[in-house]
C-alpha cells in the first residue's frame, strides 16, 4: 500500500464527517468498512473500490488488499471517532499494514454528553463495547457512581451470547443487584444519534429494566451539578 488511513466519520449523519476526512476519502483508491459506516459516507464513494466487511470477514479482506494493492491509497472508516471504541481493530490494522495514519472524528459519546449537558471533564467515560471481559469495567462504573461522577457509558450488545450481553436493561439489573437505589439514579439513553431515527429515553435507571435498545446506544448517568464561574470561591 502507498498509504493507509483509519478515519472517524462521525456518529451517523454525513453532516458530522469532517472536511479533512472528506478530502482523504475523495483522494483514496480503496475503502473498506462496515455496512453502517459505509452508509454514512456513501455520497463520497463514487468510483472507489469499496469492500463491505463484517467482524467475521474483515481479516480476510485486509490481507487480500494488502497483498494485491501496491501503490494504492486505502481508507478504513469507522463510525464515530476512530480513537474510541475501535482500538482492537486499529491495533490489528497496525499489525497488518504497519504505518497507519489515524484521523479523528466526532464520537457519539461527545454528542450524547452535549445533549445531556454533561461536561466530559466532570464525567467518567466507560465503554463496555469490547470483546474481552468487562468485569473490571463494571466495577469502574460502580466506583464512578459512588464517587458522584456523571458517567457516559457505551453498553455492549451481544444478543447471541446472553452472558456477554450488557445493554441498558442488564446495566439496571446489575446496579440494583449491587446495592444501588436505581429509582433515584437519573439516566438518558440515546439511540441513533445525529440520524433521522435519533431518540432519547429520559428517566431513572430502574425504568430501564426489561426495555430493549438498539446496538447504537449511549447511556448518560446524570450526577453533575451546575458549577459556573460566578459561584467559584477565590
Amino acid at each position: 500500500m502507498k498509504t493507509v488511513f483509519a478515519v472517524g466519520v462521525g456518529p451517523g449523519s454525513p453532516k458530522y464527517v469532517t472536511e479533512q476526512v472528506k478530502e482523504i476519502i475523495q483522494n483514496c483508491d480503496i475503502v473498506i468498512g462496515y455496512k453502517y459506516t459505509l452508509k454514512t459516507i456513501e455520497h463520497l464513494l463514487s468510483e472507489k473500490e469499496v469492500h463491505e466487511i463484517t467482524m467475521q470477514s474483515q481479516e480476510e479482506v485486509y490481507q487480500k488488499i494488502k497483498n494485491n494493492s501496491e501503490g494504492k491509497v486505502l481508507v478504513i472508516p469507522f463510525t464515530g471517532d476512530v480513537n474510541f471504541l475501535e482500538s482492537e481493530v486499529v491495533d490489528r490494522l497496525i499489525e497488518i499494514f504497519r504505518d497507519v495514519q489515524i484521523v479523528p472524528g466526532v464520537s457519539s459519546v461527545q454528542l450524547a454528553a452535549s445533549k445531556a449537558k454533561i461536561p466530559l471533564d466532570k464525567a467518567k467515560v466507560i465503554t463496555m463495547h469490547v470483546s474481552t471481559s468487562i468485569e473490571e469495567k463494571k466495577l469502574e462504573l460502580q466506583k464512578a457512581l459512588i464517587d458522584g461522577f456523571s458517567v457516559v457509558l457505551v453498553p455492549r450488545p451481544w444478543p447471541n451470547a446472553p452472558e456477554k450481553h450488557f445493554m441498558p436493561s442488564e446495566v439496571a439489573k446489575y446496579l440494583k443487584k449491587n446495592g444501588f437505589d436505581t429509582s433515584k439514579l437519573r439516566i438518558s439513553v440515546f439511540e441513533y444519534l445525529s440520524t433521522e431515527n435519533e431518540s432519547c429515553f429520559e428517566g431513572c435507571v430502574e425504568d430501564l429494566e426489561g426495555k430493549e435498545f438498539s446496538d447504537l446506544t449511549v447511556m448518560v448517568f446524570k450526577q453533575t451539578e451546575l458549577e459556573s464561574y460566578v459561584n467559584l470561591k477565590n
